[in-house]
This record gives structure tokens, C-alpha cells and sequence, in this order.
């Protein structure tokens, strides 16, 4: 718990881009895979991408995929979720999550950034 910090959110409009980053205190950040999931209102949380160790392999709902694009630097142990071409459904609290295999279960979250779309 406490591992994970969420930072980059915010509100945009329709079509813009935004660009979110998670920072890990793990020390063993390079042996995770990592995720993004998020959260709407009234809604349950979903996954949206995740990424495999060395960054070689990544998964994405189909809903953002060529939209977004996940990313990490084990060097900087951060991991990031770039989003373009944002949609109103987009709008959600976005959660950064350690995994506990290559697009499994989150075994830890961060607190979660909130990213507004509007129309």
C-alpha cells in the first residue's frame, strides 16, 4: 500500500490529449508488470492497458486502443499512460496498479487521478 503515486490528470476538452504518470517506491519495480485501470461514476472499475516487465509487451481495452498508448522507464521506475484523441467517456479516476501477472489481478493500487473530458 502507499507504492503508487497518480499525477497528470485534469480536465480537458474532447479530442485533446493528456499524458499521466504513476511513480513507484517499489525497489523491485523492474520484476512488475503494471496497469492502468479506471473508474467512472456509478460504474465499475476497468482495466484500460498494462504493460509486461521490460516494456515489451502491452494490452489495451478495446475501447482506447490507438488512442492510448501505456509506457514505462524501470531507470525512473515510473510508468505512463498517454491519451490522445480523449472522449467524454474517457472520464474516469484513473488508477495506477502493480500486477500480479501480465494483464491479471492489480496487486496494489496507487490513489487514483481524476481526468475530465468534456464535450
Amino acid at each position: 500500500q502507499g507504492q503508487l503515486v497518480e499525477s497528470g490528470g485534469g480536465l480537458v476538452q474532447a479530442g485533446e490529449s493528456l499524458r499521466l504518470a504513476c511513480t513507484s517506491r517499489e525497489t523491485a519495480f523492474r520484476s512488475y508488470e503494471m496497469g492502468w485501470f479506471r473508474q467512472a461514476p456509478g460504474k465499475e472499475r476497468e482495466f484500460v492497458a498494462a504493460i509486461s516487465k521490460n516494456g515489451g509487451s502491452t494490452t489495451y481495452l478495446d475501447s482506447v486502443k490507438g488512442r492510448f498508448t501505456i509506457s514505462r522507464d524501470n531507470a525512473k521506475k515510473m510508468v505512463y499512460l498517454q491519451m490522445a484523441s480523449l472522449k467524454p467517456e474517457d472520464t474516469a479516476v484513473y488508477y495506477c496498479a502493480r500486477l500480479r501477472s501480465f494483464g491479471g489481478s492489480p496487486a496494489d493500487w496507487g490513489q487514483g487521478t481524476q481526468v475530465t473530458v468534456s464535450s
